[in-house]
């Protein structure tokens, strides 16, 4: 999520320039449950999120969100993006933007000048020709106006690049996505770990890809069936294809920290997400541990790989009644965690 003031950067440039539309629709790309959103007209505000829990919040907040897989949209008076970090995600974003806006509409974006505003201004002024910003709280917000001679053939090239696509040893990937142009070295020890008789019905939280499924569903035999949860949307196109020609596997989008069931698995691995923005945040690890600890069955198994530095320990040791370290290396720890305690 982003911090508050890019929010006001924003703001102050839609009011400064004068850009809010006295009519027509207002799309807001990679939206999230802010307050800003609240200063905007909300019987013209559409907002998209393929991120699970911010998809949530806008919904639980009465805006008007479409489907995750929309990845084409209505014309729009006024776009406003609030771009990822991932630098070809963000083209394939704003390439998408000016495609679809109409002739004279406004694209803005906002961005901290940490995280790449003066790249992204680049970005839209590939695409669009002449921009404009304002710089304020150590933020950057730029916008442009589409004009009819604007640069059609970067963005589809653009476009096409964030098309899922084998990129490995048969697995699919998109920019964007965790570890998105090889194989995850974490997520590779973690499935030389899991040994060949685990059975049973199994989940990967926080799947990804599909990586870890494919490897157990592939050394395994003694497995039923496998779960995938991932939040991501833009994901789970990639999970179809690193999975083609298995069976028993079934996707959710999902955030395991509130979506996922109770008891019900004899197996989870997982290599839990525990960046918010820049920042470690080890409590999104913990909460996962918690989630994989409720869907466990009595006598169920977590397989986890994480790196060395996070503290996952305590939360183990509360959810689980024991634990092994089995590997130690390269940076990261991979622990196995039997027997999920039902009172905490």
């Amino acid at each position: 999520m982003f911090d508050t003031v890019v929010f006001d950067t924003l703001s102050l440039a839609l009011d400064e320039a004068g850009l809010v539309p006295d009519t027509g629709a207002i799309l807001c790309l990679r939206a999230e449950a802010a307050p800003f959103l609240m200063g905007l007209p909300k019987d013209r505000l559409v907002c998209h999120n393929s991120f699970k829990p911010d998809h949530d919040a806008l919904k639980a907040a009465g805006f008007t969100v479409l489907p995750p897989e929309t990845e084409s949209f209505e014309p729009a008076a006024l776009t406003i993006i609030l771009p990822p970090r991932q630098r070809d995600e963000a083209r394939a974003l704003f390439a998408r933007a000016m495609r679809d806006a109409p002739v004279g509409g406004i694209v803005i974006a906002s961005l901290p000048n940490t995280l790449g505003a003066k790249t992204g201004e680049r970005i839209l002024a590939e695409l669009a020709g002449e921009t404009q910003s304002l710089s304020k709280h150590k933020c950057r917000a730029f916008w442009a106006v589409k004009a009819a001679d604007w640069n059609a053939p970067l963005a589809e090239e653009w476009i096409a690049f964030d098309a899922p696509g084998e990129i490995e040893g048969g697995l699919w990937s998109r920019p964007g996505l965790f570890s998105w142009d090889r194989i995850d070295a974490g997520s590779e020890l973690l499935a030389d770990s899991v040994p060949e008789w685990i059975k049973g019905r199994g989940a990967d939280f926080g799947a990804a890809q599909g990586f870890l499924s494919r490897e157990v569903m592939a050394n395994c035999p003694g497995v039923e069936s496998m779960d995938l949860y991932e939040a991501e949307y833009r994901a789970l196109a990639c999970q179809r294809g690193t999975l083609e020609g298995f069976g028993n596997w079934t996707q959710h989008w999902a955030d395991v920290t509130k979506d996922a069931p109770q008891a019900e698995y004899d197996f989870i691995v997982m290599n839990p997400p525990f960046h918010t923005g820049r920042a470690d945040a080890a409590s999104l690890g913990q909460n996962f541990i918690r989630a994989a600890a409720d869907a466990l069955k009595t006598g169920g198994t977590l397989w986890l790989v994480a790196n060395r530095h996070l503290p996952y320990e305590a939360a183990l040791g509360a959810c689980f009644k024991s634990r092994e370290m089995l590997e130690d290396e390269g940076g990261y720890k991979i622990i196995r965690a039997e027997k999920p305690k039902r009172k905490r």
